[in-house]
C-alpha cells in the first residue's frame, strides 16, 4: 500500500519557484498508513505523530501513489499551538572564560516585537532562585534567509523559517555553584512569555584539582521519537546517544559535540527538531550551526576554539580550512598548545572533526582525501612539541585508536 501521511508546516504561497513538488516545502516528517494493521484491510486506521513548536500551524495530509507519485487525497485544519512565538530549546555553551556561561534559545519574536532576556541567578538552599534579585540579561538575536544557504535543497524545497536565534550571557559566576535561569521575552505592552526554568553548574576555574568529567562525540544526528520517517533519515542511534546522556546526567560535566550535528542535508526544520533532541545535554551548511549554537571563538567568523575548563585545556579545530603552517589555522592551534601552564593544567585535549590518521578504512585514507595527509605532517610535530595528550575526531562512523605518537 502506497498511501501516506504527512505533517508540514503550512505554505500560503506553494508555487513561488519553478520545479517545485506539489507541496511547496518538503514534510516536516511523514509516516506510511499501512503502519497501522487496520488499513489495509478496512482503509482506515490511526498514526501518532509527536510535534514540537516550530512557531507554526501545522496540517496533516493523506496521499496516494506514494513518495514518486503522490495524489493528494485529504488535509486536515491547520492544528495550532497555545503560543507558537514562545521561547523553546535553550542550549547552555561555556563563554570565553571559566566565569561565563551562554544561554542560546530560538522563539518567533524579532527584536522590534519583543525584547529577549535571561533572568538568572545564584541557587539557594530551597533549590530556587537565591534571595538576591535575580539578574536580567539581554540577548542579541539572528536568524538567516533562504539566500544564506548554501544552494540546493535548502533554497528550494528544504527551505523553512528558522524563527530567531537568541543569545545571552551570564557572566561573573562563582566556581561550581549552582545557578538558577529562564528565558523570556517582553512584550511592547510590558507582559513577558517565560520559558521554563533550568539550572546549570558553573565551571571550575582553570587549574583546580577536582573531580572532572568530559564526554566528547561526534556525527550524532537525529531521529523521530515517534518512529516517522524524513528526509536524509538515517541516524536512528542518535536517540541512544541522547537517552544515555540523560539517564547518566549526574555523572558528566562538559560535553563535547565535534561535528556533524543534525545531518540535516538542506532541510531547515530538521535543526529544530535536532535542537529539541538535545536541549538538555556544538559539518554540514556552516550557515545554521553557527546561528544555532555558540562557540567560543575568537572570531565567530571561525570555527575553532579553545576552552579552559578546570584541569584541562581543549583546542577545538576546525578541520575544514587549510591548516598546514603558515595558515591561520595553524597559528591558532600553536598558540593554544604553547600558552597553556601544565603545572595547573596537566591535559592538554586537541579535537576537531575530520580524522588525520586512521585504518578502518581505506577509501577515507586515500591521498589527498579531505586535506587530511597535510594537515598530520604539520600537526603531528605541534603535538608532539607541545606534548597533547590526546586528540579526539569524528568523521568516519567507526570506533578506532591508536598508539602513543
Amino acid at each position: 500500500m502506497d498511501s501516506w501521511c504527512g505533517s508540514s508546516g503550512t505554505c500560503p504561497n506553494p508555487a513561488r519557484y519553478p520545479g517545485e513538488p506539489l507541496l511547496c516545502t518538503a514534510p516536516i516528517k511523514y509516516q506510511y498508513a499501512n503502519y497501522s494493521a487496520n488499513y489495509i484491510y478496512w482503509g482506515k486506521g490511526s498514526v501518532r505523530f509527536q510535534l514540537i513548536n516550530q512557531r507554526y500551524d501545522f496540517s496533516f495530509a493523506l496521499f496516494t501513489g506514494g513518495l514518486e507519485n503522490p495524489k493528494l487525497i485529504a488535509v486536515s485544519e491547520p492544528i495550532s499551538f497555545k503560543n507558537p512565538k514562545a521561547p523553546v530549546f535553550p542550549r547552555l555553551a561555556q563563554g570565553k572564560t571559566h566565569e561565563e556561561m551562554t544561554v542560546t534559545w530560538t522563539s518567533g519574536y524579532d527584536i522590534s516585537e519583543a525584547y529577549p532576556f535571561v533572568e538568572w541567578s545564584a541557587v539557594g538552599t530551597g533549590g530556587g532562585a537565591a534571595g538576591a534579585q535575580p539578574a536580567r540579561t539581554p540577548a542579541g538575536t539572528l536568524t538567516f534567509s533562504r539566500g544564506s544557504m548554501c544552494g540546493e535543497p535548502a533554497r528550494t524545497v528544504g527551505w523553512r523559517e528558522p524563527g530567531f536565534i537568541h543569545t545571552a550571557f551570564m557572566r561573573d559566576l562563582w566556581p561550581n555553584k549552582e545557578y538558577y535561569y529562564k528565558i523570556g521575552h517582553e512584550l511592547q505592552d510590558g507582559t513577558v512569555v517565560w520559558g521554563k526554568p533550568y539550572t546549570f553548574r558553573a565551571p571550575p576555574s582553570p587549574g583546580q584539582n577536582s573531580l572532572q568529567r568530559v564526554i566528547v562525540f561526534g556525527d550524532m544526528g537525529k531521529a523521530e521519537r515517534d518512529g516517522s520517517n524524513e528526509f536524509a533519515n538515517y541516524q536512528p542511534g542518535s536517540l541512544n546517544t541522547t537517552d544515555t546522556l540523560v539517564k547518566d546526567l549526574d555523572n558528566h560535566d562538559i560535553v563535547f559535540h565535534i561535528g556533524d550535528l543534525p545531518y540535516a542535508n538542506g532541510y531547515v526544520s530538521q535543526w529544530d527538531q535536532f535542537t529539541a533532541q538535545v536541549k538538555n545535554s556544538g559539518g554540514e551548511c556552516g550557515v545554521p550551526a553557527e546561528t544555532y549554537y555558540y562557540y567560543p571563538a575568537e572570531n565567530r567568523a571561525n570555527f575553532w576554539y579553545k576552552v579552559d575548563y578546570g584541569m584541562f585545556r581543549f583546542c577545538i579545530a576546525d578541520s575544514e580550512h587549510d591548516w598546514r603552517e603558515g595558515t591561520p589555522p595553524y597559528a591558532f592551534i600553536e598558540r593554544c598548545l604553547s600558552t597553556v601552564d601544565r603545572k595547573h593544567q596537566p591535559w592538554l585535549v586537541f579535537a576537531a572533526h575530520r580524522v588525520l590518521g586512521y585504518s578502518s578504512n581505506s577509501w577515507y585514507a586515500m591521498e589527498g582525501s579531505f586535506e587530511e595527509p597535510e594537515g598530520r605532517e604539520s600537526l603531528q610535530r605541534l603535538w608532539q612539541k607541545h606534548r597533547v595528550d590526546i586528540a579526539f575526531f569524528g568523521h568516519v562512523h567507526s570506533y578506532e585508536r591508536t598508539c602513543p605518537l
